[in-house]
């Protein structure tokens, strides 16, 4: 930001040294572009510091979110043995869901993250037929 401000300082001294008068035409309009430069770097300074409180700001949340789901769900890590990997049938990607969700009551699907194709369905009986043969339980995870 400094740069910018020395460039435009830069610019109204040689204005001033080229005698370039303000009452003329040329002249107003050189004036009125500086001008605005150093309004424009103004603004950009106000945002450069609003950035970066922002950014703080979210450093903080994002400590005290970690904190909480730690609280409340353990510090446990999920066993990687208990996972399903699954192919995505459009984008090829493997896509990887706690084993637990096949054995689920209530309607859930499982989406890739990649291209949001559905990849597993618990309730649709031909879907999750489809999809049976796709799944592999993945020990080595």
């Amino acid at each position: 930001m400094q740069n910018l401000r020395e460039k435009i300082a830069y610019l109204q001294g040689l204005t001033k040294g080229l005698d370039i008068d303000d009452l003329t035409k040329e002249g107003k309009v050189l004036s009125g572009i500086i001008e605005l430069l150093g309004e424009v770097a103004d603004q950009l300074e106000d945002i450069e510091v609003a950035h970066e409180d922002l950014e703080e700001y979210v450093e903080t949340i994002d400590e005290d979110l970690f904190d909480l789901e730690g609280d409340i769900f353990g510090t446990e890590e999920i066993e990687m043995n208990d996972m399903v990997e699954v192919e995505c049938p459009k984008c090829r990607e493997a896509v990887c869901f706690e084993s637990e969700i096949l054995d689920d009551d209530d309607l859930i699907e499982v989406t890739c993250p990649n291209c949001d194709e559905v990849v597993y369905m618990n309730d649709d009986e031909t879907l999750s037929d489809f999809y049976e043969d796709e799944l592999q339980i993945n020990e080595d995870l």
